[in-house]
C-alpha cells in the first residue's frame, strides 16, 4: 500500500513542478519523445486515481477488521476526522495568513472568490464545485479538490453496512458513472467531479470485501493488474484516447495489485524505501508540498533559469517535500490524530 501510494505521489510531485515550469516558460522539454514526457511530468491526475483505489481498500479493510460487517458510525467519524482535520485546518489557517498578508502565489483571485469562501468550499469539501463554476484557486488551494471528493464518499460510506445489497450497489453505480463524468462538463469538472473520483474509492472498497471472500489465481491478477498501470501510465498518450475509461482501467489494475499483494502479504524490498517513506507520509507530503514547489521554483529562477538546473528542481522538490511531510507527521498530525483517538 505504501508502495503505491509513494508512487502516486510521486506522480503528483512531478505533475506539479512540471507546470510551474510550464508557467514560467521553462522550455525543458524541447526535443524530448511526447510519450516520455507525458508519463514523466503529467501523470499528476493517474497519481490521484492511484491514491483513491489505495484509500477505498484500507479504509474498508480497515473498518472491517476494527468494527465487523455491523460498523460503529460515531467511531469511523471520529478517527476520520482525527486524521484529517489537524493538519487541514492547519493548512488553511496559514493559507489564510498568507492571503491576508498578500504574499506571491498565494493571493486568491477575487474574480474566482473571496478567503471566506474558499474556506468555506475547503471546509465543506467542495473546492471542485467552487473551481469548475468560477475558475481555479491558488495552488495549494487547488490541491483540496481531491479531498473534496474523497471525504464526501466517506461521509455517506458507514451509513450503509458493508456487505448489503445496497452497498454493494452503491460502489457498483460509481464504478459505472465514473468514466461518463470525466467525459461531461468544462475542463475542470471532468477532472475534478465527484463521481470521476469515486469510483476508484468504489473499486478500492470492492477489493477490500473480495479479498475476504475469494481466492483470486495469482498467475492472472498480478500480471494483468501491472499490464493495466503499465498501459495508463506508460503508454498515456495510447490510453487517454479511451476517454473516460483510462483512468478507471489504472484503478481496476491498481485493484489487482492490491489484491495480490493482500493475499500473498508481500513486502517492498528496502532498495524502495525512499518510495515506501514518502507512500507513509502521502497525506502530509500532498498538503504541504506546493510550499516546497514555490520555494524551490523561487531558488531557480534566480539562477536565470539555466536549463541544467531543471533536473535539481525536480529532485530537490521530491527530496524536500519528502522531508517536511516526514516533519510535519512527527511534529503534528500524528500526535494530534493519537490524541483526538484518545479522547472521548
Amino acid at each position: 500500500m505504501d508502495l503505491l501510494r509513494g508512487l502516486a505521489i510521486f506522480f503528483v510531485l512531478m505533475n506539479h513542478v512540471n507546470m510551474r515550469l510550464r508557467i514560467a516558460k521553462v522550455p525543458y522539454t524541447h526535443g524530448l519523445p511526447d510519450q516520455l514526457v507525458s508519463s514523466l511530468v503529467w501523470n499528476g491526475q493517474q497519481g490521484v486515481q492511484i491514491f483513491f483505489a489505495v484509500s477505498g481498500f484500507l479504509i474498508t479493510s480497515t473498518a472491517l477488521r476494527r468494527w465487523g460487517p455491523q460498523g460503529n458510525i460515531r467511531e469511523f467519524y471520529r478517527f476520520r476526522f482525527a486524521r484529517i482535520a489537524p493538519l487541514l485546518l492547519l493548512l488553511l489557517a496559514v493559507l489564510s495568513g498568507l492571503d491576508l498578508a498578500h504574499v506571491n502565489n498565494f493571493v486568491i483571485n477575487p474574480k474566482v472568490a473571496t478567503l471566506g469562501r474558499a474556506l468555506l468550499a475547503a471546509l465543506t469539501f467542495h473546492v471542485n464545485v467552487l473551481e469548475a463554476n468560477h475558475g481555479y484557486l491558488p495552488a495549494n488551494w487547488d490541491i483540496l479538490w481531491s479531498l473534496s471528493v474523497e471525504e464526501i464518499f466517506y461521509l455517506v460510506f458507514p451509513l450503509v453496512r458493508p456487505y448489503s445489497k445496497l452497498f454493494i450497489g452503491l460502489l457498483l453505480t460509481c464504478v459505472v458513472l465514473g468514466p461518463i463524468s470525466r467525459t461531461h462538463g468544462n475542463e475542470i469538472w471532468r477532472e475534478y467531479s465527484y463521481l470521476g473520483g469515486m469510483d476508484a474509492i468504489a473499486l478500492g472498497c470492492l477489493t477490500a470485501l473480495l479479498v475476504q471472500q475469494i481466492k483470486f489465481p495469482l498467475r492472472v491478477l498480478l500480471p494483468l493488474g501491472a499490464a493495466l498501470m503499465i498501459f495508463t501510465l506508460c503508454f498515456s498518450l495510447a490510453a487517454n484516447k479511451m476517454g473516460g475509461l483510462s483512468m478507471t482501467a489504472l484503478a481496476v489494475g491498481t485493484c489487482m495489485i492490491i489484491a495480490a499483494s493482500a493475499q500473498t502479504q508481500w513486502s517492498a524490498p528496502r532498495i524502495l524505501s525512499p518510495l515506501l517513506n514518502l507512500g507513509q507520509r502521502s497525506y502530509e507530503v500532498y498538503l504541504t508540498h506546493m510550499f516546497v514547489v514555490f520555494a524551490v521554483l523561487e531558488l531557480f529562477l534566480k539562477t536565470g533559469k539555466q536549463m541544467k538546473m531543471v533536473p535539481v528542481f525536480f529532485v530537490a522538490t521530491i527530496l524536500i517535500s519528502g522531508v517536511l511531510g516526514e516533519a510535519v507527521a512527527w511534529l503534528y498530525s500524528e500526535p494530534m490524530n493519537s490524541r483526538l483517538r484518545k479522547h472521548r
